[in-house]
């Protein structure tokens, strides 16, 4: 069963920046596409950025051009680094693999304050 571990939240001025990181155990990581999932209160869980096995990236487009997603392999570990961020970035965000499994991390929180 597919274990997930988020960190790297926290909270920061509009503008600023933060590194997610995702620990990934029991799976083959190296062949399995992965995203950056995020839940802000009173929303739906939605998807911000995946990268596939072969490295193609794809982001929703409220986070292109400042959200960058990028995977070790030998760490099995996914990252998410976060430039420019703005108050409606403010969510819990988590990563699984794409299209997403039943299971989730604890998830990290990114609090944005304007």
């Amino acid at each position: 069963q597919v274990h997930l571990v988020e960190s790297g939240g926290g909270l920061v001025q509009a503008g600023g920046s933060l590194r997610l990181s995702c620990a990934v155990s029991g799976i083959w990581f190296s062949i399995t596409d992965m995203g950056w999932y995020r839940q802000a209160p009173g929303k739906q869980r939605e998807l911000v950025a995946d990268i596939t096995r072969g490295l193609s990236t794809t982001y929703a487009d409220s986070v292109k051009g400042r959200f960058t997603i990028s995977r070790d392999n030998a760490k099995n570990t996914v990252y998410l680094q976060m430039n420019s961020l703005r108050p409606e970035d403010t969510a819990a965000y988590y990563c699984n693999l794409v299209p997403h499994t039943g299971n989730w991390g604890q998830g990290t929180q990114v609090t944005v304050s304007s």
